[in-house]
């Protein structure tokens, strides 16, 4: 199965929704109109298989001059257990990397995934100043990540995660323990 991970394009934003709305019916993912993932097509990656059919999809949101989060996660029902989401994750990562980022986040039910991948809950506080200028955003993946009170009937269940780039080892499956993420961010490369 040949699975080619690139950035999205406008032309893909409805199969981007027809991966991600099975998922908002079990309230997995937060149902988004389709002009949401037009003014965000540049924050995705799609992963499409050797038909051209998309059959994975994730974004990459900056939401500091450090920190960004991984968004809309979703593989299609088919190749779900075949690594997809894990590349997609593994180039959301490099991304991040090639942005000079040093933290991503994620609002997850999918715990054990994340945790395989270097992710950790969350815990820390952020720092004042920052918050107060994170508070500013109308967007709510920030208030999530603030663990604002507004927020909370949308993340009910959900755990916040974090990874620091610079120390990530990513596990797999099998518990095998692959070079640090730059050296996944080298391969994506092609380095």
């Amino acid at each position: 199965m040949g699975i080619t991970i690139r950035s999205a394009r406008p032309a893909d934003v409805r199969a981007i929704n027809q991966l991600v709305e099975p998922l908002t019916h079990r309230n997995i993912l937060v149902a988004k109109d389709l002009v949401a993932y037009y003014e965000a097509v540049q924050e995705f990656l799609v992963a499409e298989d050797e038909h051209g059919e998309l059959v994975g999809c994730g974004a990459l949101h900056v939401m500091w001059e450090d920190l960004a989060e991984v968004r809309t996660l979703a593989v299609a029902e088919s190749h779900r257990g075949a690594g997809v989401g894990h590349r997609m994750l593994l180039a959301l990562l490099a991304r991040a990397l090639q942005l000079g980022l040093q933290r991503v986040f994620c609002l997850t039910f999918e715990v054990d995934f994340f945790r395989r991948h270097g992710f950790r809950e969350m815990a820390e506080q952020v720092d004042p100043e920052i918050f107060n200028q994170l508070l500013r955003s109308a967007d709510e993946g920030v208030a999530e990540f603030l663990d604002l009170a507004r927020v909370k009937p949308n993340t009910l269940g959900n755990t916040r995660m974090i990874i620091d780039l610079e120390d990530a080892v990513i596990v797999d499956r099998d518990g095998v323990q692959p070079d640090r993420l730059r050296a996944a961010h080298d391969e994506l490369r092609g380095a």
